[in-house]
C-alpha cells in the first residue's frame, strides 16, 4: 500500500515541458469489470487502472462468486464471465465512494435477484441514488433503504422484475442511466426493454462510453437521440477476448492545462484522436483559452507562447474536467464563468461549494451560482493551504496553482491529504513533478 504525508508542499515551478504515461481511465475500468463478470466467456483485460475505485469493484466482484486473476505486478487481468448470473447470492458489500462500483452494481444485483448489501464510506451515504432505486422498484425490483431515504446503505432482495419500458431521471446523474442500461439486457431475455429519460440528460459523453462498450460485449442499443434508450429481447453479454483500457482522459486535463499554463509542450500518452472518452473535449476548452493543442492517434500535446484568455462556457458535457478550467481561470486574463455544472454538488464531495472556497484562498474573486461559477484572477495568486475534501479531483486540480503562467507567477502551494489522489491516480503527485521545472532552460 502506497504511504503519503498528511501534506505536501509544492513550490513554484516557472516550466511545465515533458511527456507522462496516463493511467487507465476510471470509467472505462470499473464499466469493463462489471460487463466481464456478466458477460459469457472469459475476458482478458489490459492496463486496467490501478486505483481505490477499481479495488472495491474487483473485491465486490469476487465475493459475488466472480473468478479473476492478475497477472503479476501488472495492471492485466483475467475475468471469467458468470453468464449473467452471480454465483453468490448473498453479501455485504463495502463500495467505498465508487459512484461508478455501487449504482451499476445495485442495478445488476436488482435484477439477477439475491440478499446483498451495499455501504460505503459516510460521504457514499450522503450521495444521492434515489432516481436510480425508483426507476428500478416500479418495475418489480426489492430495494430498501437501510438509512436515509434516497441513499446508500441499500438491502437488496428477490424481486421480480416485469417490464417492457421504464423511466428514469436524467439530470443528478448519468451514472443512473448507465446503471439501467448496462443491467438492460439481463431483462430484456424474453422481450425488449425501453429506458425512457425524463428531463434533461447531463453527462452525455459518459452514456457514449457506456454504449461503447456494450457494444464491444455484443450488445446493440438502439437510441432515440437521448430520449430513450431500447435493448432488443435475446441481448446478451458475450466476451471480445480481449481489451484494452486507453489512458484517462480526465487525468490528461491536469498536464495538459499545465502545458496551456507553463509554456510546454506537455505530452500524455494513452489517450489520442480515436479516445471514445468525451472529457477529452477538454482541450476544446484549453484552445478557446489560447493554447495550442496537437493530437495523434495515442496522445495529445498542449502549449501556450502567451496570457490565456477569459472563458464563458457551459461544461455539462465534462464535469469532471470542467474543475481543470476553473483552475486555469487564475491564469486568464479576466473573469472567467463556468456554467450547468450543478452535478457538482453530489459528487465526491460538494464541489460547487468546495472549488469556491479553495479559490478564494488563492485570492480569486469567486461567485457561486446554484450551478454556476464565475471566477475572477486575482493581481496575484497567494500561497494557501488547500483542503481536499477527500476528493481526489480536487488535490490534482489544484496542483496547477504552483505554476507560472505569463499572466501571474504561481506560488507555494500546500496540498492537504495527498492521499486522496490513491482514487483513480496514485502516482499522480510524482507525475506532476517530472514535468515541473523550476528554471528556464
Amino acid at each position: 500500500m502506497k504511504r503519503y504525508p498528511h501534506s505536501l508542499d509544492l513550490q513554484p515551478a516557472i516550466r511545465a515541458v515533458g511527456t507522462v504515461r496516463l493511467p487507465g481511465s476510471k470509467s472505462i475500468s470499473n464499466r469493463t469489470l462489471l460487463l466481464a463478470a456478466l458477460a459469457e466467456g472469459t475476458t482478458e483485460i489490459r492496463e486496467l487502472l490501478a486505483s481505490d475505485d477499481t479495488h472495491v469493484m474487483l473485491m465486490a466482484l469476487q465475493k459475488l462468486g466472480v473468478r479473476w486473476e492478475q497477472a503479476g505486478v501488472s495492471q492485466d487481468y483475467t475475468v471469467h464471465g458468470v453468464g449473467g448470473a452471480f454465483p453468490t447470492h448473498q453479501a455485504d458489500l463495502f463500495m467505498g465512494n465508487a459512484g461508478t462500483a455501487i449504482r451499476p452494481l445495485t442495478a445488476a444485483l436488482a435484477v439477477t435477484g439475491g440478499d446483498y448489501t451495499l455501504h460505503g464510506v459516510a460521504r457514499m451515504h450522503e450521495r444521492p441514488i434515489g432516481d436510480l432505486v425508483d426507476a428500478l422498484n416500479a418495475v418489480g425490483a426489492r430495494i430498501a433503504y437501510t438509512g436515509e431515504v434516497g441513499y446508500p446503505p441499500l438491502h437488496i432482495q428477490r424481486g421480480h422484475i416485469h417490464a417492457h419500458r421504464m423511466a428514469v431521471r436524467g439530470n443528478v446523474s448519468s451514472q443512473f442511466l448507465t446503471a439501467l442500461l448496462m443491467a438492460a439486457p439481463l431483462m430484456a431475455r424474453d422481450q425488449a426493454i425501453t429506458i425512457d429519460v425524463v428531463g434533461e440528460l447531463i453527462s452525455k459523453p459518459y452514456i457514449e462510453i457506456t454504449l461503447n462498450l456494450m457494444r464491444r460485449f455484443g450488445v446493440e442499443v438502439q437510441r432515440d437521440d437521448w430520449r430513450s434508450f431500447t435493448i432488443a429481447a435475446g441481448e446478451r453479454y458475450t466476451s471480445p477476448g480481449a481489451i484494452h483500457v486507453e489512458g484517462d482522459a480526465s487525468s490528461a486535463s491536469y498536464f495538459l492545462a499545465a502545458g496551456a499554463i507553463a509554456g510546454g509542450p506537455v505530452r500524455v500518452e494513452g489517450v489520442g484522436r480515436d479516445s471514445i472518452q468525451g472529457d477529452l473535449r477538454f482541450v476544446e476548452a484549453l484552445e478557446q483559452m489560447g493554447a495550442q493543442v496537437t493530437m495523434g492517434e495515442n496522445w495529445v500535446e498542449a502549449a501556450s507562447s502567451g496570457v490565456l484568455k477569459a472563458i464563458d462556457a457551459d461544461f455539462n458535457h465534462i464535469p469532471d474536467a470542467a474543475m481543470t478550467i476553473a483552475v486555469a481561470a487564475l491564469f486568464a486574463d479576466g473573469p472567467s464563468t463556468l456554467r450547468n455544472i450543478g452535478s457538482w454538488r453530489v459528487k465526491e464531495t460538494d464541489r460547487l461549494s468546495a472549488m469556491a472556497t479553495e479559490l478564494r484562498k488563492l485570492g480569486a474573486t469567486v461567485e457561486e451560482g446554484a450551478d454556476s461559477l464565475r471566477i475572477t484572477p486575482p493581481a496575484e495568486i497567494l500561497p494557501a493551504a488547500i483542503d481536499t475534501y477527500d476528493d481526489h479531483r480536487i488535490a490534482m486540480c489544484f496542483s496547477l496553482a504552483s505554476l507560472t503562467g505569463a499572466a501571474r507567477p504561481g506560488a507555494r502551494i500546500r496540498i492537504n491529504d495527498p492521499k486522496c489522489v490513491a482514487k483513480t491516480f496514485p502516482d499522480y503527485f510524482e507525475a506532476f513533478a517530472s514535468i515541473t521545472k523550476d528554471e528556464l532552460f
